[in-house]
């Protein structure tokens, strides 16, 4: 089988279930993988949506949620993973809300992409003082092993 990420609460390119964005908990949702390649130390979770702030005319790639060290033998995180029930030796780095933790879809004008990609690396980050996207992005790089994503959609008003 091939490394893959999913999610019980919604499939690939379906909406994001109000729940889990501003409008609802802002709770993360629950995540499940398969098969990450052989070699794998850890993994990293970086969820974004690249149509910020208007998917007409996008400006910037919008970080919501960055987790790194999630344990090798992991394959699932459980919903509210991005606050209380964060996996044992995972750490957060820093969204663009300047805050540690999940920050759920929340786009100010039509409706907006957002990718959950989980890296699997041959290697673990180790303590980091508050890693944005773009400085655990740079750190992985030459680590990465394999890559899983699962892409959901979102807009204000979305039941």
């Amino acid at each position: 089988m091939p490394f893959e990420l999913s999610s019980p609460a919604f499939g690939h390119g379906e909406k994001i279930p109000r729940r889990f964005t501003c409008e609802g908990e802002d709770v993360s949702p629950p995540l499940a993988w398969t098969d990450p390649p052989e070699g794998t130390a850890s993994f990293a979770l970086i969820v974004d949506d690249p149509d910020a702030p208007d998917p007409a005319a996008p400006k910037t790639t919008w970080s919501h949620w960055v987790l790194y060290d999630i344990p090798p033998e992991a394959r699932a995180l459980p919903e509210d993973a991005g606050g209380r029930e964060r996996p044992l030796g995972a750490r957060d780095g820093i969204n663009d809300w300047r805050r540690r933790g999940y920050g759920g879809p929340c786009p100010p004008i039509g409706r907006h992409r957002y990718f959950f990609r989980l890296h699997a690396l041959d290697t673990t980050l180790g303590e980091l003082d508050r890693p944005t996207r773009a400085e655990v992005l740079r750190r992985i790089e030459g680590h990465v092993l394999g890559v899983a994503e699962l892409m959901g959609t979102y807009q204000k008003g979305d039941p």
